[in-house]
């Protein structure tokens, strides 16, 4: 965390943070080996010390004796060259310590009596006030109750230990400032792509600009970049649908509405007393102009929104019975038809997982279609069955003109309308929404020709008997 001049907060960037864990990390190791190996060196100097300790007192205590001229007491002669030590023959029988006159007595301790009354066999320690290490040994195996106690100054191994720890900590600090340039060159380079990310964000969120961004390499950053550059895609590809469907809107409405405004205002300059007056039946076919325009507009602003209800992601899970769907839709039809259409219909049980009211939708726009084309006193032929690859399909088929081979790639689009039905009522959209019904619903929607030589529409659609 970093403090701010206001004093708040704020969190160090990302790169800061590879930086700062790559050299905790590598401190961590480094500490620990470098405590390990010191351990491991201080137990192998003090060992070697202890044992060279151990072999000098055991030389000293079976070595050579040296008789005092009153030939009362005997002491090793190793007394006489104790330059680098300090030596003491302890006497428990008397209490007293002999050590040499030209030296000082080594320090004793509760434990080294205890060696020369024999009950220790040896017994080494160290003593902190005097930097030393010190062994006690018995001596002599005559029953006289003495030790041997030699000590030894540490400063040599000490010095020796604070060697190798400056050492170590030089190894162990230049170890860390190198993880800390790794670290920061390892994160300005991984990080690079994330910057293009975030520079991306930026761009786009600022500007609009929905541009991909280029990719290199394989990992996972390149993966994440590709899926930013899909979700750009997805983006786009929606403005543009939008941009479109905006587009096409308006220049559907435009007609309509300019009709309806222009026999709008004949009417009511025709009610102003110095302009000419229409007759009743003028006024009767302009009314009946609006109405239809009204019409119009109100099945065009239906089906606009129910294009963007389709256009927005839904979850499907309600279990459908395709039989009454198709049987509403079909009743909805039959109210609708106004040419004395029959209906031929023939359905085999299907369910689906999907939206019950999308799926009625879709298949009352194609036998609203198919009614549309059909001749009077000719019959629409709908079908519902199954077909051997885990689907079924809802075929309708109608007796009129039929669709031209030019028309045929186009009939699912926004808006599309053939020269044969520019004349009569519709939007253009109808078709439109059969399509993303089905897709959807993980299905399809084509168009064809009709045995009866008018118009085939097959709705395929997954499911089960």
């Amino acid at each position: 965390m970093i403090l701010e001049p206001q004093g708040r907060l704020r969190r160090a960037s990302l790169r800061a943070r590879v930086t700062w864990l790559a050299a905790f990390c590598v401190a961590g190791a480094v500490a620990l080996v470098s405590f390990g190996a010191y351990m491991i060196v201080r137990k192998s100097v003090y060992d070697a010390l202890d044992e060279g300790l151990r072999s000098r007192a055991v030389t000293v205590a079976t070595g050579f004796k040296v008789t005092t001229p009153d030939e009362v007491q005997n002491y090793p002669a190793a007394f006489l060259a104790a330059g680098d030590v300090k030596m003491g023959l302890l006497q428990a029988n008397t209490g007293k310590i002999l050590y040499p006159k030209t030296g000082e007595p080594p320090p004793v301790v509760e434990e080294a009596w205890e060696v020369a009354q024999g009950e220790r066999g040896e017994f080494i320690w160290t003593d902190h006030k005097t930097e030393t290490r010190v062994i006690a040994v018995r001596y002599g195996l005559d029953g006289s109750e003495q030790a041997i106690v030699i000590a030894q100054s540490m400063q040599p191994q000490r010095t020796t230990l604070a060697k190798l720890s400056v050492v170590l900590l030089l190894i162990g600090g230049a170890g860390v400032l190198l993880a800390a340039i790794a670290g920061t060159a390892v994160a300005r380079t991984g990080l690079r792509p994330v910057q293009r990310l975030t520079e991306a964000t930026e761009r786009v969120a600022n500007t609009g600009d929905l541009t991909p961004i280029p990719v290199s390499g394989d990992d996972e950053l390149a993966r994440l970049t590709h899926s930013f550059n899909a979700m750009l895609g997805a983006v786009a590809e929606s403005q543009e649908r939008q941009r479109r469907l905006v587009a096409d809107a308006g220049h559907e409405l435009r007609t309509p509405l300019t009709s309806m405004r222009t026999n709008l205002e004949l009417l009511l300059a025709s009610e102003r007393p110095d302009s000419p007056t229409l007759s009743e039946e003028d006024k009767r076919e302009i009314q009946s102009d609006v109405r239809g325009q009204l019409d119009e507009l109100t099945t065009l602003i239906g089906d606009l929104v129910e294009l963007a209800r389709e256009d927005a992601p839904q979850v499907i899970h309600e279990p459908v019975d395709l039989v009454e769907v198709v049987e509403r839709a079909l009743d909805r039809a039959r109210r609708r038809a106004s040419n004395a259409v029959t209906f031929d219909v023939q359905l085999q049980p299907w369910t689906l997982l999907g939206d019950s009211s999308a799926l009625e939708r879709a298949v009352l726009n194609l036998l609203d279609n198919a009614v549309k084309f059909s001749p009077s006193g000719s019959a629409v032929r709908l079908s519902l069955r199954q077909v051997g690859d885990g689907s079924a399909v809802v075929e309708v088929a109608d007796a009129g003109p039929g669709i031209a081979d030019a028309d045929l790639p186009h009939v699912f689009e926004r808006f599309y309308r053939s020269s044969e039905a520019r004349t009569l009522p519709g939007s253009g959209l109808g078709l439109a929404i059969v399509k993303q019904v089905a897709q959807r619903h993980g299905g399809t929607a084509t168009a064809g020709r009709a045995p009866e030589g008018g118009a085939l529409f097959t709705l395929r659609l997954p499911g089960r008997p």
